[in-house]
């Protein structure tokens, strides 16, 4: 019988994985699995998943519209509704797929009978920490997301080798934690002695969108893989951060680099042109250059210097022609490499990249095993001429131009909205009520615009309201993490307690403990955190956990004060139940006493400074 977790809070915490609102998705015993929306208002409503496509929904007399399909295995998909040509993520459903651009929801199918690599089991978990440090090469700070493995604060003489995981094209750092369940994966493999205990770091793929835009006599900054603004940040900035705040093992036998897609690309590039640093890499559903001679050119070395040399892709890939075209091209060269195809996965998919990423870490920092499988590696399939390639068509077909919005102007927002069918658009900051709704005006193209100027405040949560059914800005990634509807977030970059405008400075580090099912802010390189004051945080009644700081800004209002010197170091902690006793005195501050993010984050600057100065 197959069931679907429909509640797992973002896949993050485990103990709360039994809590069951209503449900908008349900699995059938006999396979199926059914699709609820209600909205009484819309005309023309479809689903559009994953494993199906785009499939017509049916209207009650209620307003709830459904529809049921038969799923296939077990695994995640992503889906959205369409409402009258408008696509939103469920709003019942808590699990979502981060994102630059799109804005999907997850429906996760299980097994009872076979679990998946990715399922939340009963085994001890890992922490997942979120960085952001300043970047030399961008100018700019930078951000990631960190695994850290069982036990890693419970034993501070181990350390640990390091896997640099990469996300795809318009993917944010977070995607490879929220999809890819990649701390899941290694907490499940570690539970049965199936992979070493690493340290997993999941960066920002695409870095130059954090930059602000070039002057016409400025210029862009270079986006060629291997001497691009992320390459550049890889290997001169967030390594040696990574190097520096955790245990790791700093040698080549004990770093790996792999990704998915453009990650895939980015994690080959970086890993060939810096064999002195890598020597196990994976490469899922992508390829890269065949322009590095001092590595294609010198076989025996080559092959010597790598452990792993990983190839994924699914023959029903669109880039399975390049894929399987490279690994061609390393059989000629004499560049031995693992090859895996699957042709069951729906193509170009997370669903491809999870499975990928298990087969891996079972290889990655055990030599022995990994040097087996080398020497089985199979050669590249014939080529039969029908095989997909990856063309600027292509290309322009499945990245087309994004709008940008918001899009910050100086002193203010320029919001933009494409919905040719709607006949109403506006503007709803927080608090989310229609009389705060701003119009905004339509041009000939369907694209709806708003300059907000001078906002106050320069952070809050917004929404478009398109005919009167709310709709999170499908361009802005930076979303709300409640478990319902998930509003946008817009943060001015000239607000002096926005990562952006701080410079280089030192920053804390927004830690979830997947097993105690509570998040905390940690001020950089604390020594002693159980002396540190602290500010107990709870989360608002629609919230997580990580609304403190992601839509309220907590750690960066931290980070601001302390690096001022108008505080001292502290911690924070979110939990819905008293933190553990310290040996500081511990402050709380209830995020339901206030309406706003806005009034939130004044009331905890106000603590921090009335208390910890």
């Amino acid at each position: 019988m197959r069931t679907f977790l429909s509640v797992l809070l973002f896949g993050m915490w485990a103990s709360a994985a039994t809590a069951q609102p209503a449900s908008s998705t349900v699995c059938g015993d006999d396979g199926s699995v059914s699709f609820f929306y209600q909205n009484n208002e819309a005309h023309e409503v479809s689903v559009d998943v994953q494993f199906a496509g785009r499939k017509p929904m049916h209207k009650d007399a209620n307003g709830n519209w459904t529809v049921t399909l038969q799923s296939p295995a077990p695994d995640m998909y992503p889906y959205s509704f369409i409402v009258d040509g408008v696509s939103i993520m469920d709003p019942m459903n808590p699990q979502y797929f981060p994102n630059e651009g799109f804005k999907n929801s997850l429906l996760d199918v299980h097994d009872p009978k076979t679990p998946l690599a990715h399922d939340v089991r009963d085994v001890p978990h890992g922490t997942v920490r979120y960085i952001h440090y300043y970047s030399q090469s961008l100018g700019a700070t930078n951000q990631a997301v960190v695994y850290l493995p069982p036990g890693y604060d419970e034993q501070p003489g181990c350390r640990y080798p390091v896997f640099y995981l990469i996300s795809g094209t318009t993917d944010t750092e977070e995607v490879y934690y929220k999809v890819g369940r990649a701390n899941y994966i290694l907490d499940n493999l570690l539970a049965e002695g199936a992979a070493e205990e690493m340290i997993i770091v999941m960066p920002y793929g695409n870095p130059a969108k954090l930059l602000p835009a070039p002057s016409a006599d400025s210029g862009a900054p270079q986006l060629q893989f291997g001497r691009d603004v992320f390459s550049m940040d890889l290997i001169n900035d967030l390594m040696p951060y990574i190097e520096q705040h955790f245990r790791t093992v700093n040698d080549r036998d004990h770093r790996a680099i792999g990704g998915f897609s453009r990650g895939g690309n980015q994690a080959l590039s970086n890993g060939l042109r810096n064999l002195d640093k890598f020597s196990y890499l994976c490469s899922y559903s992508s390829f890269t250059t065949t322009d590095i001679p001092e590595v294609y050119d010198h076989a025996d070395e080559t092959n010597r210097l790598i452990h792993l040399f990983w190839l994924g892709v699914g023959t029903d890939d669109f880039l399975y022609g390049n894929a399987r075209d490279y690994m061609e091209f390393l059989d000629r060269k004499g560049i031995r490499s693992v090859k895996e195809f699957t042709s069951d996965k729906f193509g170009h998919t997370w669903m491809n990249a999870r499975y990928f990423l298990e087969k891996t870490m079972r290889l990655l920092f055990r030599p022995a095993e990994s040097h087996a499988a080398m020497r089985a590696g199979r050669p590249a399939p014939a080529a039969t001429g029908q095989e997909p390639q990856f063309t600027p068509g292509v290309m322009a077909r499945l990245f087309p131009k994004p709008i940008i919005s918001p899009e910050y102007v100086p002193n203010g927002f320029e919001f933009r909205f494409k919905a040719p069918q709607a006949r109403e658009v506006s503007l709803m900051p927080e608090p989310f009520a229609a009389q705060n709704a701003i119009p905004m005006q339509k041009d000939s193209s369907g694209l709806w615009t708003l300059e907000l100027k001078n906002p106050e405040p320069a952070l809050f949560t917004y929404c478009f309201l398109v005919d009167g059914m709310q709709v999170a800005d499908p361009q802005n990634m930076y979303i709300s993490s409640n478990p319902g509807f998930k509003p946008s977030v817009a943060h001015h970059t000239t607000d002096s307690c926005h990562f952006a405008s701080m410079g280089n400075v030192p920053h804390g580090q927004v830690c979830y403990d997947l097993s105690k099912n509570e998040a905390y802010y940690l001020p950089n390189n604390p020594l002693d955190k159980q002396h540190l004051p602290c500010v107990w945080l709870t989360p608002t009644q629609e919230g997580s956990l990580e609304s403190w700081f992601k839509e309220g800004g907590a750690d960066a209002l931290a980070d601001y004060l302390i690096n001022g010197g108008e505080i001292a170091p502290c911690v924070m902690i979110v939990s819905e139940k008293a933190p553990e006793k310290t040996d500081a005195p511990i402050l709380k501050l209830c995020a339901d006493d206030y309406q706003t993010w806005s009034e939130r984050r004044q009331a905890l600057r106000k603590l921090l400074m009335d208390n910890f100065k």
